[in-house]
């Protein structure tokens, strides 16, 4: 099942969305879960805690599950 994950901001990385999923339990374990996990990012492999994440953008963690990023009520993100 997808999962929805509201951002207040422009962008996430990869690395804040593994801490906020509960993957990892620090944003110090980014870096070694991504050497040692596949994580796919719109359905390509991914391996840079930096990648940033945008509203419709897809993440799926083997094991943990399926989340999209989306923009959280309330805000709204124009491009100028």
């Amino acid at each position: 099942m997808l999962k929805e994950i509201g951002i207040e901001t422009e962008f996430i990385t990869l690395g804040q969305l593994l801490k906020m999923t509960d993957t990892i339990s620090s944003g110090g374990m980014a870096k070694w879960f991504l050497s040692e996990h596949e994580v796919f990012v719109n359905g390509e492999a991914e391996d840079r805690r930096g990648r940033k994440l945008r509203p419709e953008d897809t993440v799926s963690i083997p094991g943990t599950g399926e989340f999209r990023i989306v923009v959280a009520e309330g805000m709204s993100f124009d491009a100028d």
